[in-house]
Parts: C-alpha cells; structure tokens; sequence
C-alpha cells in the first residue's frame, strides 16, 4: 500500500513539473503582456496620438458664446434743457447682453503647419520607443533565460562529477574490504564527494537567484516555480553586413532622427513669431437696456457682425531672434546625438561580431575538447578499478572534465548572447 502511494506521488510530482515547463517563447510573451515599461510607452503613443490634431496646432475656429443678465436699482435725478426736472428713487433697470462669436486664424507665418508637423513627429518618435522597449526587452528575456539553460548544463557536468567520484569511492571501498586501500584513500574520496556536493548546491542557489531575475522580467512573482529544458543553439548565419545596414534602421537611430525633425519644426515655430498674423472675426449680439424711468426707457440691438484683425510684430527687444538661435544650436545637438548613437551602435555592432566569430571558432575545439575530457575520464576510472591508474590521475581527470564542460557551456553562452545583440542591432529579434 505504502510502495502504491508513494508511487502515485511521484507520478504527480513529475506531472506537476512537466505542467511548469518554461519555453522561451512563453517567457517572451508574458514578459512582453506584462511589461511596464512597454505600457508607459504606449501610453505615450496613445497621448502623442490625441495630441497629433489640427486643433492642438491651432487651426480650427474658436467659437465662444456668453450672456450677461444684470439688475440694479438707483435714485434718478434728471434735468432736462426745457426745464423739466425729473427725480425718482428705487429706480429698477435691467441690462441684459449676448452674443456668440467666432474667430478664425487665416495666417500666422504657418506657424500651424509646422506645430502639426511636429506634432506627428513626436508621434512617430513615440512609436517607435515602444519598438526600442520590446527589443530590449525581448534581448533581456532571452538572456536570462538562456543563462538558465547554461546554468542548468553546468549542473549536469558537477552531477557527472559527482558520479565519477561515486564511482571511485565504491572502487576504493571494494579495495578496502579486501585489504588494497587504506582510511588516507577513503577519506579522500569523501572529501572530494563533500567539496563537489557544495559546489553543486552552490551551483543550485545561483539557478535559483537567475529564475527570480527572469521572473522579474516577466513581471512575476520572484518566487514562482518552473522548471527550463533547453539547450543553447547558436545560429552561425548572422549576416554582419546585413546587421551594418540595418543600424539606420534601427529604432533607436530612427527616434534621434524625429528628434532632429522636431526641434527643426520647433525653430519653424518660433521663426514664424516674426510674420504678421491675420484672423477673420464673426459673429452675433444681442443687447437689451431697459430701464423704470429715465430719458431712454428701452434701447435693444441684435445684428451680426464681421471683420478681421491683423497683427504685425514691431519690436521685441530681439527675443524672437534669441529664440531662432536657441532653436537651432537645438537641432545641431540632436544631430551630433545622433551621430554618436550612431557611432556607439556600431562600435557594439563590431565588437559582438568579433565576439560572435571567436566564440564560434572555439566552441567547435571546445566540444571536441568536452567528448576528450569525458572519455578520458571514463577510461581513467577503468583503469583505476584496474590499478592501472592512480587517485591522482583519476582527480586530474575529473577536474579536466568540469573544466572542459564549464568552459563549452560559457562559450556557448557567449555565442549566443553575441548572437541576441546582433540581432537586437538590426532590430531582429523574432517576436
């Protein structure tokens, strides 16, 4: 019964783990739902898109109406040129006055073409964060996510370690129990079993701390449990020229460049201040006066009016001017920020394809060196069991073995972060 449970169990446990099983296109998309860098840069598209209208530009009519209602009372004392005196307290009068008018603005130096201009420029600069936001986030995903996957690898090579060394102890208690082997060999091959289980619980720990990272990410909860089966693949197709030519493409080169576009608008907007402006008037009054005693007991108006006012800038002790300059020493700082983010994402994009190509070289030796290292370990425990071969050997040979895996792992690792930042560059990075 005891032997059913616990198999039933385990049978649980291993579902229970398969149904935690992280890919790194799940990771890509709950990262990518869930980010919060992501959903304030949309949100900045989402406001620039509002914004981008003729009437922020200030092209479309204002159309205002008011209406004024006023009572008051007054002591009237009133004469007249034939002699007549007229006087009255608590006189009541009453003006009532409306209207609504428009105002359209014909011409202003097209100031507004330019405010439109750049109101669609900050638009597309925004759109185009939003894309910088999801590579970026995309490239550090699978970075976390393929550090995993190399940590997990080197947990296997300490595993296999940790056979061997099993291995030996059991060949040394054999020995011992037939008088070949004394305490010195037995508490040796303890020690090293003690020395590899810490560097693998160690190992486990650095695991663990990497799946919070990735967690954070993803915007998860640090502590959540999943489990990664990978491995590094490292794709040897990367085109660097095709990668150079994509740099002018990149999301980042082309927000500098809206950047450049909008402070150019920017001094078109200023400049404009210097040219007269025309606006055309309209619209409809009604007034109505109406009084208890006086001279004029009612005087109404109603009609529509029209007309035009036409501004012209005289002098402004040279503020206008001092704007125009400021404007533009603000364009040739944009473009020398281009420049250099220009000249920086080249310099990465070099220096990843450096990395990419010695990486690849070496890790075709080092996988070569790995299938050597594990043979010679295998062939070493046989002849110690054999006592062709000594502890010693056997120890130089495990520690060439964990050597040989950490080194393959970190190189595949570094071909492929080299690999993501390539991409990235070009804006590659499949989604």
């Amino acid at each position: 019964m005891k032997k059913t449970l616990l198999s039933a169990f385990l049978l649980f446990a291993i579902i229970r783990i398969d149904a935690q099983v992280l890919t790194l296109q799940e990771a890509i998309n709950i990262a990518l739902k869930n980010s919060l860098d992501i959903e304030i840069a949309r949100n900045n598209v989402t406001a620039n898109e509002i914004n981008n209208h003729i009437s922020v530009a200030g092209g479309l009519p204002n159309v205002d109406a008011s209406i004024t209602n006023n009572q008051s009372l007054t002591n009237l004392t009133q004469n007249l040129s034939n002699g007549t005196t007229t006087k009255r307290n608590g006189n009541l009068n009453n003006s009532l006055n409306g209207g609504i008018g428009g105002s359209l603005l014909l011409y202003n130096g097209l100031r507004v073409h330019a405010t439109k201009k750049r109101l669609e420029a900050l638009q597309l600069q925004s759109e185009q964060l939003v894309t910088t936001q999801i590579q970026n986030i995309v490239a550090n995903v699978m970075l976390k996510y393929y550090d995993i996957v190399r940590q997990n690898s080197y947990i296997e090579t300490l595993k296999q370690s940790i056979e061997a060394t099993l291995q030996r102890k059991k060949i040394i208690d054999v020995r011992q129990s037939v008088g070949l082997a004394n305490n010195a060999d037995t508490y040796q091959a303890q020690l090293d079993l003690t020395a590899s289980q810490q560097e693998l619980q160690s190992q486990e720990l650095v695991i663990m701390q990497a799946k919070s990272d990735l967690m954070n990410l993803m915007t998860q909860r640090p502590d959540s449990a999943f489990a990664i089966r990978d491995t590094i693949i490292v794709d040897s197709t990367v085109n660097f020229n095709l990668v150079r030519e994509n740099l002018q493409r990149n999301p980042e080169v082309l927000s500098a460049e809206q950047e450049i576009r909008i402070n150019e608008l920017i001094a078109r907007e200023v400049g404009a201040q210097r040219y007269p402006s025309v606006s055309l008037n309209t619209g409809f009054n009604y007034a109505r006066t109406q009084s208890s005693a006086g001279f004029t007991l009612l005087n109404q108006n109603l009609g529509p009016y029209i007309g035009f006012t036409v501004g012209v800038p005289i002098f402004n002790g040279g503020l206008t001017k001092r704007q125009v300059r400021v404007a533009d020493i603000s364009t040739k700082n944009a473009g020398v920020s281009r420049e250099i983010l220009l000249n920086t994402l080249e310099t990465s994009a070099v220096k990843s394809w450096q990395a990419y190509q010695n990486t690849l070289q070496r890790l075709q030796l080092e996988k070569e060196n790995n299938r050597i290292a594990a043979a010679l370990l295998q062939l070493t425990l046989q002849r110690y069991e054999l006592s062709a071969a000594t502890i010693i050997e056997v120890r130089e040979a495990q520690r060439s073995f964990v050597e040989a895996g950490y080194r393959l792992t970190n190189l595949s690792y570094s071909a492929k972060v080299a690999e993501i930042e390539l991409k990235r560059l070009a804006s590659q990075l499949g989604i």
